[in-house]
């Protein structure tokens, strides 16, 4: 059937309208930071750093966990709280940490390059939209409402990352200026604030960010402060902590929480170094040895990895067996709201 003149006017206004939507939305998609292009970071190995040397102590057949180092070298220069010196020297306070638990720490690389300065500082993780509550533990609630990252952070982990074939069992130290994790915390009665800390490191754990986090990325650790003497010696074992044991801060009688403050654990904020074992440690040890990051060195130098996780990493994940805590929920909402 032929047009009439009206409705091919009609129709050429809306192609016309449709093209140039179109144009405006492509132009906002190219503008819009959560739209851009990912550029990878041309990285250079830090010729200072003899890996050799570091990794001359490693014995063949022990349960050992590879890290990779990144360090953007366009920090902003007001900013002096990471540079690759304070990264290995964490690194090597976190080999004497996990010595006694019999995991060795293998450095595979160490880079620096110019990054995205929109990198430098970047928010983790979106924010919540569901509090915990007394109806189930931490955990049970990231299993159910896990944690996502953001758009940027997902961009910057693309850009940063390498790819590799061991992408998903390698730890990723990064650092970079500021990294912000937004939270709900209780205000009053049953009201929630949003609230959002400054991390010194954040390791994006796979208990909170259970099957959201891409596998290429799930090894990524950023650092962002060493500055003082307790940074410097816990920080990345701390962090390091989170990824394998897969647990959050807590010390045999001390459950899951936001911030705990207390000597003892390595998984605490204080001065602890402690990786207990069995169920009155809360099962810390054999989550370590049982971690998808740890592998065996075989005599012709290939390497035997732990089995990986069966549901995505969640802390209740069957990978561990019986090697996980059952407790219950707690708030401190007022029970009569």
């Amino acid at each position: 059937m032929r047009s009439s003149p009206k409705q091919g006017s009609r129709a050429l206004s809306a192609a016309v309208a449709a093209l140039v939507v179109g144009a405006a939305c492509a132009a906002s998609a190219q503008a819009h930071p959560g739209h851009a292009k990912v550029t990878p970071v041309a990285w250079k190995t830090v010729a200072s750093v003899d890996l050799a040397a570091f990794n001359k102590d490693l014995v063949a057949g022990k349960p050992t966990m590879d890290v990779a180092v990144y360090v953007p070298s366009n920090f902003d220069p007001a900013f002096k709280k990471i540079s690759v010196e304070q990264m290995i020297d964490g690194i090597r306070a976190a080999k004497e940490i996990y010595a006694p638990t019999g995991v060795q720490i293998k450095l595979v690389s160490v880079k620096t390059g110019v990054i995205d300065p929109r990198f430098l500082s970047i928010q983790a993780n979106e924010i919540p939209r569901v509090p915990d509550t007394e109806y189930l533990n931490s955990y049970e609630a990231s299993k159910r409402h896990p944690t996502e990252l953001t758009q940027m952070a997902r961009e910057a982990f693309e850009s940063v990352i390498e790819p590799d074939k061991d992408n998903t069992r390698t730890l990723y130290l990064i650092g970079l200026q500021d990294v912000i994790m937004p939270f709900l915390e209780l205000a009053e009665g049953r009201n929630w604030t949003v609230k959002m800390v400054r991390t010194g490191g954040l390791s994006f754990p796979s208990y909170s960010y259970y099957n959201t986090i891409p596998e290429a990325y799930r090894g990524a650790i950023t650092i962002t402060n060493l500055s003082t003497p307790g940074r410097a010696r816990r920080t990345i074992a701390h962090e390091i902590g989170h990824k394998v044991m897969n647990v959050s801060h807590e010390y045999k009688t001390t459950s899951p929480a936001h911030e705990v403050y207390a000597d003892g654990g390595l998984m605490l904020y204080g001065t602890g170094v402690d990786v207990p074992a069995g169920e009155a440690g809360r099962w810390h040890l054999e989550r370590l040895l049982a971690s998808p990051y740890l592998y065996r060195l075989r005599s012709d130098g290939t390497k035997q990895w732990n089995p990986d996780y069966k549901e995505g990493g969640h802390y209740y994940d069957p990978l561990y067996g019986q090697k996980a805590v059952q407790f219950p929920g707690q708030s401190k909402m007022d029970p009569n709201w």
